[in-house]
C-alpha cells in the first residue's frame, strides 16, 4: 500500500511538471531553449539515386531536389541535397546526351545546397563501350563509386530517394 501511495505521488509530480512544460534542462533560458540560433538548427540532408536512362526520372529528381531546398529554404532551415548518378543514369550528367543539363546548370548556379556526382567506375565502362572520352558537363564531380557513395552517405544518416 504504501508502494502504491509513493508511485502515486511520483506519477502525480510527472504529470503536473509535463502539463507546466518542465523539462530536463530546468534553469536554461526560456530563449535560449525554444527559440535557438539558425546556426544551432539541423542541417536536413537527402541523397537522390539516379540510375536510369529516363528523362522523366531525371526530371523528378530535380523536381525532388528543387521542391525540398524550397521547402527548407521557406522555414529558414538549412539543407544539402546530393543527386548521385551510376549506371545508365550517368547520362543524366554528360555533356553529349543529358536531356537535363540546361536546367542542371540553372539549377547549379541558383542553388549551391544541391550536388551532383557522376560515378568513375561507370564513366570508365562507358568510355570502353563507346571507345572514347565520356564527357560530363561542369556541374557534375566525379565520385569513385556511385552506389558506394550512397552508401556512405547513407550511413552517415542522410536521407535517401530514388524517384
Amino acid at each position: 500500500m504504501a508502494i502504491f501511495n509513493f508511485l502515486s505521488v511520483v506519477i502525480a509530480c510527472l504529470v503536473m511538471m509535463l502539463s507546466l512544460g518542465t523539462t530536463p534542462g530546468v534553469g536554461q533560458s526560456s530563449s535560449m531553449s525554444s527559440n535557438p540560433l539558425a546556426s544551432d538548427k539541423k542541417t536536413h540532408r537527402l541523397v537522390i539515386q539516379v540510375n536510369v536512362n529516363e528523362p522523366a526520372t531525371m526530371t523528378l529528381a530535380l523536381n525532388n531536389a528543387t521542391n525540398v531546398e524550397n521547402h527548407y529554404r521557406e522555414l529558414g532551415e538549412r539543407v544539402e541535397i546530393e543527386i548521385v548518378t551510376f549506371g545508365a543514369g550517368l547520362h543524366m550528367l554528360r555533356e553529349d546526351t543529358s536531356p537535363v543539363k540546361d536546367r542542371i546548370k540553372v539549377m547549379a548556379e541558383k542553388s549551391p545546397s544541391i550536388s551532383f556526382k557522376a560515378c568513375a567506375n561507370t564513366q570508365t565502362n562507358m568510355n570502353k563501350a563507346e571507345s572514347k572520352d565520356i564527357p560530363l558537363i561542369s556541374q557534375a564531380t566525379v565520385t569513385k563509386s556511385g552506389v558506394v557513395r550512397v552508401m556512405e552517405l547513407q550511413e552517415q544518416g542522410w536521407a535517401y530517394l530514388r524517384p
